[in-house]
């Protein structure tokens, strides 16, 4: 049985959830819950960088995002690379990413509340 693209993204959110809020709490929850509004007002670079400079909790989540990006698209995991790997992206493919990293969040931002209450 072939598994879809959905239930890849599924099972990725739902294992970071786990390490997420095994890590962070409820902070990790409203983390993921806010990230898809802050890249559409932001950009998916500048939340990085913002994400990025931040550390702790935001660098986990970041790091969660940059792990399945990588695992879908083959960009870099660590920061920098992937930072630069996104700038020299043609426009198409540099919107393929941000509508990845969307499709994802909205996995993780409906699992990792899930994965609290469980805890």
């Amino acid at each position: 049985m072939a598994i879809t693209l959905e239930q890849k993204r599924a099972k990725h959110a739902w294992n970071k959830a786990q390490e997420g809020v095994a890590s962070h709490g409820k902070d990790y929850v409203n983390d993921a819950k806010g990230l898809p509004a802050l890249i559409m007002n932001s950009g998916l670079m500048q939340v990085m960088a913002f994400l990025h400079e931040k550390s702790g909790r935001h660098e986990t989540l970041a790091q969660h995002l940059r792990d399945w990006l990588h695992e879908k698209s083959g960009t870099p995991t660590d920061f920098a690379p992937f930072m630069q790997k996104l700038m020299q992206m043609e426009p198409r493919q540099f919107q393929t990413i941000t509508t990845e990293a969307f499709a994802w969040l909205k996995w993780l931002r409906q699992i990792a509340p899930a994965v609290a209450r469980e805890n």
